[in-house]
């Protein structure tokens, strides 16, 4: 896919999140479709919709919280062992964690998460 195209598909998935009801959290609810990959009462793991890389899991604590909220939480921990855990169950060769702040970083979704990226070789940047 080229970096055209990234982008746009970024900003179709960005607009869709401007109506103030957040995709994330009607997740949680069972509200919208996704595959889900991992849940217990504090963390969900989906399959993201984006497939720049063979694999592309979201990580996200299932209380709706903005990126730095999640960061200053201790909640953090418990994201973050989860990340480990499917990193390594679905990407055995390595993966990749990555956390986007704001719109110039390409976040799309208000509510909190983390990558998990992995399946080919990345380079240096994805």
């Amino acid at each position: 896919m080229s970096t055209s195209q990234e982008h746009q598909q970024f900003r179709q998935i960005h607009q869709m999140d401007t109506g103030g009801v957040c995709e994330f959290c009607r997740i949680v609810a069972n509200e919208s479709p996704t595959r889900v990959v991992y849940q217990d009462d504090d963390v969900i793991v989906i399959y993201n919709r984006l497939q720049w890389v063979p694999v592309m899991l979201l990580v996200m604590p299932k209380k709706h919280m903005s990126q730095e909220e999640m960061w200053q939480s201790p909640i953090i921990t418990r994201v973050a062992d989860v990340a480990v855990q499917v990193g390594k169950e679905h990407c055995p060769q390595g993966f990749r964690l990555l956390s986007n702040f704001g719109h110039q970083a390409m976040q799309s979704q208000p509510h909190a998460h983390l990558h998990v990226l992995g399946g080919t070789q990345m380079g240096r940047y994805v």
